[in-house]
């Protein structure tokens, strides 16, 4: 052979135990943990389809829908984005993208790939938008469909969207959000809202491995997607298919790709700790462990980023980096002595902010003080460095 086998394969797989506070991915529950070890099954065994149906009955409890295209996609929660602009939108249709943040930045270069005509509304980072911004751009633009991001989790901005849906189809535009961050940390009523299309992730609050996410289309855009003048330019992303290999539409399934039945079990196991909490207890509860590191950060004597107190996200704390000091001293402490994960920032944020995710299995008082302890001793660290530069 002209390449020999590599050395680094000869030693053992080693994999440390590591508390996940930053934005994801949190750290999985036991449970899901355990369904991740069961056998492999193949993509069309009726055991794994099954599991499929069980998943899509979790996916429409935690979004509140009873939409008929609800499944989720072979990839992260970056993809739920792809795929939902990638079925809604063709060549020359107008868009509206509501940027406060790397997600909306995100979107917008999406859209411009598939060919539409994007109009930016904007605001700046730490701040959400007021209904009445959303109406006026929608009035004026006359968009297909409006993008919202309702966690933002490179600022930790949570968008509220109660009456967004009214505006939406009084104009007669799809209402698309993204929840990757906030699902399960602050409500959301898909079918009450007038949402046409919603994805999250499932590494955040749900507590499964990341590669797998939950997706759901109303029926106004699943109409859109089967009435489309063109093909959806990725396959992979085609709901017309996929939603058959998913039996969303009552036909027999047809393979579309093989999906991970190993992240099915974990995705399956994530949704039923949800439904068996109580999707509004779980909710209350990260509330309540936000508030609690909320108010230990300001005890520490640090500002929090996001300065609205109805505009922070629950699951995503953003705090100001101090003026004179490495807030790498802090991350990097935080994991060398700790194996403590807290982010520093991402788009908009970086070098201004820490992150620290509250999320799933890991929103307890417990966590939530251990890592006020371990970020106060990072800072003070930091302090003492920074005083004899």
């Amino acid at each position: 052979m002209d390449i020999q086998p590599p050395e680094v394969l000869k030693s053992p797989l080693v994999v440390p135990a590591k508390t996940l506070m930053g934005p994801g991915p949190s750290n999985c529950p036991p449970r899901v943990l355990q369904s991740l070890s069961l056998p492999v099954l193949g993509h069309l065994h009726p055991e794994c389809t099954k599991i499929m149906d069980d998943i899509k009955e979790g996916i429409r409890y935690v979004f509140q829908t009873k939409n008929e295209l609800t499944l989720a996609v072979s990839a992260s929660g970056h993809a739920g984005m792809e795929a939902v602009l990638c079925n809604l939108i063709e060549p020359e249709d107008k868009v509206l993208i509501a940027v406060n943040g790397i997600w909306g930045e995100r979107a917008n270069i999406m859209a411009s790939r598939y060919g539409a005509k994007v109009v930016r509304l904007e605001t700046a980072p730490g701040t959400n938008f007021e209904l009445c911004q959303f109406e006026d751009a929608i009035s004026k633009h006359r968009p297909v469909l409006l993008f919202v991001t309702q966690g933002e989790s490179s600022t930790g901005v949570y968008q509220p969207l109660e009456g967004l849906g009214l505006i939406c189809e009084k104009y007669d535009c799809l209402l698309v959000v993204d929840t990757v961050a906030s699902l399960g940390g602050v409500p959301f009523y898909a079918d009450r809202w007038g949402v046409d299309a919603v994805y999250t992730g499932s590494q955040k609050v749900i507590g499964a491995p990341p590669g797998i996410t939950p997706i759901s289309f109303s029926a106004k855009a699943q109409k859109r997607i089967f009435n489309r003048k063109t093909p959806v330019k990725v396959y992979y992303w085609d709901m017309t298919i996929l939603g058959d290999y998913w039996a969303c539409f009552g036909n027999p399934r047809v393979y579309h790709h093989t999906v991970s039945s190993t992240l099915l079990y974990g995705l399956r196991e994530g949704l039923a700790m949800v439904a068996q909490e109580g999707i509004e207890n779980v909710i209350n509860r990260h509330k309540q462990c936000a508030l609690r590191l909320h108010d230990g950060l300001k005890a520490i004597g640090v500002e929090l980023f996001v300065s609205k107190e109805s505009a922070r996200l629950p699951t995503v704390t953003t705090i100001k980096v101090p003026e004179n000091i490495d807030w790498t001293l802090i991350t990097a402490y935080a994991m060398k002595h700790y194996f403590l994960e807290i982010s520093g920032g991402l788009g908009p944020t970086v070098n201004k902010v820490f992150r620290i995710g509250i999320m799933g299995y890991n929103a307890t008082n417990d966590n939530v003080d251990f890592v006020l302890r371990v970020f106060e001793e990072g800072l003070d660290l930091a302090k003492n460095k920074s005083s004899k530069l």
